[in-house]
């Protein structure tokens, strides 16, 4: 593996890793929204990734090891955001007559955002992300290396 193909891997990596904890701070930052724009309580969002170039991948990789071809340079490694999904599950209803959302019965529909669900991910991502930056670090590391050998 190249210096850049590390670089971009890693990169890929932390810029999907900082878009899902916007997409967390911000189910977070909604967690008492009771009335959206589109009508009833905010939905939790999630982020589902997928691999660059995944259907090209793996065949790309037998190709070059049938061939003892040592590095495989592929623009496309990394990783990427597929899409951000609605969590349409419902939300915690309780009894409060005077809140102006209320129905008809007296219950309100809080969005179905789990405190301890949205910190979980967070810390996950955050550990993600610092494993991609530790990637670009190792990679930085060993460019340095390599051009203190060549002097």
């Amino acid at each position: 593996m190249s210096f850049w193909t590390a670089l971009r891997i890693g990169s890929s990596g932390m810029s999907a890793q900082r878009l899902r904890m916007d997409i967390i701070s911000n189910n977070i930052a909604n967690a008492e929204t009771t009335r959206t724009a589109e009508g009833g309580p905010y939905k939790r969002q999630d982020v589902i990734f997928m691999p660059k170039a995944q259907s090209t991948f793996l065949p790309e990789f037998i190709r070059a090891r049938q061939a003892q071809d040592i590095e495989v340079i592929s623009e496309e490694r990394g990783m990427k955001v597929a899409e951000v999904t609605t969590d349409d599950s419902e939300g915690l209803k309780v009894y409060d007559p005077s809140h102006p959302d209320a129905d008809k019965d007296g219950f309100v529909t809080y969005p179905n955002v789990n405190m301890v669900v949205e910190m979980t991910n967070m810390l996950s991502a955050t550990r993600s992300y610092e494993a991609n930056l530790a990637v670009i670090n190792f990679a930085k590391q060993m460019a340095l290396r390599a051009i203190d050998i060549g002097r």
